[in-house]
């Protein structure tokens, strides 16, 4: 690697590689994600299994956008932040901690999903449910996948937010802070 092709982090122009960079993908993943995220058992559930499944993988920037939106879609911080003890905290009721747990199964490398996993979801949910539930989990792999190989950078209103809400938890933005120039205020439209 020579300096003058990569920034000090190794990264060469990650942003063309930027999903806002690709129009026609980025609309029809923000199609998909509404009408998956929208779908029953509703947004802000839908929106807690991306965030764990997100947290499971790893991928700081989507567990960073996936925490900023439940607060922005009217999930009080202390809720947010409880996610990360959610097997335990009586903030969560026994159907939410079937998903969210099959969320961290889903999220995880490998996989741990396991029949246990299916079994309690279809004693909360629908088969549509579950698929749906399903789907926010697969999303978050898609979105983790991409945005933590890139290191896309974290646009800063998203890390203004998880530093303060989430850093007390062990969150950090990482390789996602970027370099100067790589750095939005916020997140690209619809995120």
């Amino acid at each position: 690697m020579t300096s003058d092709l990569f920034d000090s982090d190794g990264y060469q122009d990650r942003q063309k590689w930027d999903l806002g960079a690709w129009p026609e993908m980025y609309d029809r993943l923000k199609e998909l994600r509404m009408t998956v995220f929208t779908a029953e058992p509703g947004l802000q559930l839908n929106l807690m299994v991306f965030t764990i499944a997100s947290q499971a993988a790893g991928c700081r920037h989507c567990t960073a956008h996936g925490a900023y939106g439940l607060a922005n879609f009217g999930v009080p911080i202390a809720k947010v932040q409880a996610l990360w003890e959610f097997a335990d905290s009586p903030m969560f009721s026994p159907r939410e901690r079937a998903a969210l747990s099959f969320a961290a199964a889903a999220g995880s490398t490998p996989r741990h999903v396991t029949p246990e996993h299916h079994a309690e979801l279809r004693s909360h949910f629908s088969d549509a449910e579950v698929r749906t539930l399903l789907s926010a989990a697969s999303i978050a792999g898609f979105m983790n996948t991409y945005n933590d190989s890139l290191a896309t950078v974290t646009d800063q209103a998203s890390v203004d937010w998880a530093s303060q809400y989430l850093a007390p938890l062990g969150w950090d933005v990482g390789k996602h802070v970027g370099q100067r120039h790589e750095q939005r205020l916020q997140g690209p439209p619809g995120t």
